[in-house]
């Protein structure tokens, strides 16, 4: 599971988050909202811890900005004011949970793990790409109307390729993405599971929808030029 922390406190940020990385956890670290944006934009995130005195725009407005964008993930606010109007506040903005600085490091992992159980109800859109469409809350794959079966790791692949439709997405970042490690990045188990997407998902379609990049990583597109036909 992929936590976004936003603290500026670096010291903070990185206690949080070497506690999450403890359990198992996948945290991603930055310090403002303008840094939170690219990562966002970049990667999918199960869960959202916001310090509400960001630099910048603070912790409150950018979890309001998040929900107006259509951000469904829990999101934890971290803060030292401690009054009800406070909390109040945060929950209106639409966090899902308001926790007190100082506070325990086991109580902030309860909570994270709280907004996970809740995380797993919270139902996400169909994905779609062409005549491809992939629904995450069942894990049913489509294409041309036929039902595609693939196994729960090619569907977390073709999932993370699909929601970057358009973009060149590079072995590091799925190796950190889909895979929670790095060291992904030194198998050939990526090229591997990406030959089993090919076979499963473009074998006898008129066009193929995932391609490969020379050099920089894979594709997935229903309209342009096919790039390359091998890894």
């Amino acid at each position: 599971m992929k936590v976004l922390i936003v603290e500026d406190e670096v010291k903070i940020q990185r206690l949080l988050a070497q506690s999450l990385k403890a359990e198992g956890w996948a945290p991603e670290a930055c310090g403002s909202a303008e840094l939170a944006l690219p990562l966002i934009e970049k990667d999918q995130f199960d869960a959202f811890v916001l310090d509400v005195m960001l630099p910048g725009q603070n912790g409150m407005d950018f979890c309001r900005f998040l929900r107006d964008k259509g951000v469904k993930q829990p999101i934890l606010l971290l803060t030292a004011k401690s009054t009800i109007l406070d909390k109040v506040e945060g929950l209106d903005a639409g966090a899902d949970d308001y926790l007190t600085k100082p506070f325990e490091i086991e109580e902030f992992k309860a909570r994270i793990r709280a907004l996970f159980r809740k995380a797993k109800n919270y139902p996400r859109d169909v994905v779609q790409t062409g005549d491809l469409t992939l629904d995450p809350n069942s894990r049913v794959v489509m294409r041309a109307g036929k039902e595609i079966i693939l196994s729960r790791k090619e569907s977390q692949l073709l999932e993370y390729l699909m929601r970057h439709q358009g973009q060149i997405v590079t072995r590091a970042m799925i190796a950190k993405s889909v895979w929670d490690s790095e060291t992904t990045l030194y198998t050939n188990v990526i090229d591997v599971f990406v030959n089993r997407l090919r076979k499963k998902i473009d074998e006898g379609q008129r066009y193929r929808l995932i391609q490969t990049v020379r050099g920089k990583g894979f594709v997935v597109g229903d309209t342009g030029p096919q790039i390359e036909d091998s890894l």
